[in-house]
């Protein structure tokens, strides 16, 4: 007679996942929805946001409750997710779209059988009448265990990937009272809080905030001059050989933009709506199951990506939002090894942001909510203190310097730029608010182009009175007036400047204006130094070949069962591995990450790979 299943949180977390100790406020959370609670819960991405509802959907499956149903926005992370339960020993499936007539029936039949522990699907699947007449037959016979609706974000109109079908699962808690909830999201603001909890009836339920910051993780925000080379001098100087995500506003720019990098020797795929669903998939599995492979793609890529060796994110577009910028830079680093998130940001960037912001399809209501999430951004991105107390601070979590962002390490160099603001707004006053950026400085450095002659601008006051200063600080000047909101771009007009706000005010101030001084080149920021994590001892010469080795096997068998090498074991535990060389079942099942499915699948291999290399080591 085999031994009983574990059924305490802690006895399940070692003996699936095999981990010996809860992160943060897992505990606490899984001990809620596990005793039958309901919660709301915010945790950044690469913090274990999914343990919080595998583990108790095991619990209480194995406490006779049955089927847990996990409301998944993308048809790829359902697929990623039960792979990785699968590897844990987890039955698991998906129903979605992708599945054919046969399969879709057998995935029904095994859920309606109890066979299953966690069953993914859907919003529009969740909230179908046949697919809730199935969960009304489990749960009339006690078999329905939980909901888990990840990705909660995209319930709210203020999030950053509103998804309206999302705001239809509030059926479930009408349909099914009687059954645990427990809605999840890396970012959210207090506002999106909010209507999350009021429109998936969770008013009631508790609030857990885990800490946003990624301590890993450096930000850099460069002045934009040209984006590209600005991109390939932080790969190659940084993460050459390395796998990262550049993010770009169109289709159009991550088609040139793989492509710029592939003419560079660094292995790049598109990835975007307009593409065949066969090729986004196919490039998708390239960027999970290879190594050093960079994906530049529009933010259609990446919700739900849990490749934890992802070393950098680029942006070479801003993002609309802090929450967007976050949840996209936390794709980097979920291992906890050092990363980076780099952003090129310019005038341009502002200015596009703001025309769509202003010519979108939304009430003034919430475009004013959008104004507000837009300058929190800029923002961040004109900050001369620490970035990463700004990123924190936004999510209402206060924090110190952190010694590890692009102003931390090399703080900007400041000037006084009131007197050239009150110039360059007096200039397009001048000009009477019907000219674009370009004639504006020519104006100001007093060129005598065509366009300044035909409207005799040569004779204004404001002509040639910033002649000593180049059209890139005057770009640097304009850009922080457009996001004080003191000027605005006419899109509707040929993008011509316009006044706005306190700009009379300010003119007839004396006050200063501290901006960046504008440099021709910024400097890259120190590469940081590769480096194991603080609590991980260093490797000798001999545990690194042993590593080597060890990823050798784990890519070669990851192949071969056409899984990501992460889901056969993380680096954390390879290194684990070459650190300790177990001998034995027992001390290979005390390496973290190795639970009782893997121990079974792979035990053998790795102990006599192990022991092969205590030969050659003791010879």
């Amino acid at each position: 007679m085999s031994d009983p299943l574990p059924t305490t949180p802690i006895d399940v977390l070692d003996e699936v996942f095999g981990y010996d100790s809860f992160r943060g406020r897992q505990a606490e959370i899984i001990e809620q929805i596990s005793a039958g609670g309901d919660a709301l819960v915010l945790m950044p991405t690469g913090a274990g946001k999914s343990l919080c509802y595998q583990l108790p959907a095991i619990l209480r499956q194995r406490a006779g409750k049955g089927l847990a149903v996990v409301v998944s926005p993308l048809i790829a992370l359902m697929r990623d997710q039960v792979l990785a339960l699968h590897e844990l020993g987890v039955e698991a499936a998906f129903l979605n779209s992708a599945l054919s007539s046969e399969e879709f029936e057998h995935t029904r039949r095994r859920m309606l059988s109890g066979e299953l522990t966690l069953l993914y699907a859907a919003p529009e699947r969740v909230t179908n009448a046949n697919f809730l007449a199935d969960l009304a037959m489990l749960d009339d016979a006690g078999k329905l265990s939980m909901f888990a609706i990840d990705e909660a974000h995209c319930v709210s109109q203020w999030g950053h990937d509103f998804r309206p079908e999302y705001q239809a699962l509030t059926i479930l808690h009408e349909r099914f009272p009687a059954v645990p909830r427990i809605a999840l999201t890396a970012t959210a603001d207090a506002l999106t809080r909010r209507e999350i909890a009021s429109q998936l009836d969770l008013d009631d339920a508790p609030l857990y905030v885990s800490s946003f910051d990624r301590p890993n993780i450096r930000y850099l925000i460069d002045e934009k001059r040209d984006a590209r080379k600005q991109l390939l001098r932080f790969i190659t100087q940084s993460h050459a050989g390395e796998a990262g995500i550049v993010y770009c506003l169109s289709r159009r720019k991550v088609e040139e933009t793989a492509k710029f990098l592939n003419d560079q020797a660094i292995t790049a795929l598109p990835y975007h709506a307009g593409l065949d669903s066969a090729v986004r998939q196919r490039h998708q599995d390239r960027f999970l199951r290879e190594d050093g492979i960079v994906m530049t793609a529009t933010i259609a890529f990446g919700m739900g990506i849990d490749k934890p060796d992802v070393r950098f994110v680029a942006h070479l577009d801003m993002p609309k939002n802090i929450e967007g910028y976050y949840q996209e830079t936390g794709r980097a680093g979920r291992d906890g090894d050092p990363a980076e998130a780099w952003m090129a940001y310019g005038l341009q960037d502002v200015v596009m942001q703001r025309n769509l912001l202003e010519n979108g399809d939304a009430n003034e209501q919430h475009k004013q909510v959008l104004r507000g999430k837009l300058d929190a951004l800029l923002g961040l991105c004109e900050s001369t203190d620490c970035r990463r107390q700004r990123l924190l601070a936004y999510f209402g979590e206060d924090s110190e310097p952190c010694g590890n962002c692009d102003n931390c390490i090399s703080p900007p160099e400041m000037w006084d730029a009131g007197e050239q603001a009150r110039m360059l707004l007096s200039c397009i006053y001048r000009c009477e608010q019907n000219f674009g950026s370009g004639h504006i400085f020519d104006v100001l450095r007093g060129k005598e182009t065509d366009k300044v002659a035909r409207f005799n601008h040569w004779n204004l006051s404001t002509f040639g009175i910033g002649a000593e200063f180049s059209d890139q600080q005057w770009r640097a000047v304009l850009r922080q007036l457009i996001a004080r909101g003191m000027v605005r771009v006419d899109s509707d007009h040929f993008n011509v400047l316009r006044l706005s706000g306190e700009w009379r005010d300010f003119v007839k101030s004396s006050d200063p204006l501290e901006l960046r001084v504008a440099v021709k080149r910024a400097a890259p920021a120190a590469k940081r130094a590769a480096r194991v994590p603080d609590d991980e001892p260093e490797l000798s010469p001999d545990d690194e070949r042993l590593l080597e080795e060890l990823r050798v096997w784990r890519k070669r068998l990851a192949d071969e069962k056409s899984l990501p090498a992460y889901m056969v074991f993380d680096n954390k535990t390879l290194r684990a591995i070459a650190r300790t060389r177990p001998s034995t079942s027992d001390e290979l099942a005390d390496v973290r990450g190795v639970g009782a499915a893997k121990l079974e699948s792979y035990g053998a291999a790795v102990l006599e790979l192990v022991a092969d290399d205590v030969e050659t080591v003791a010879g």
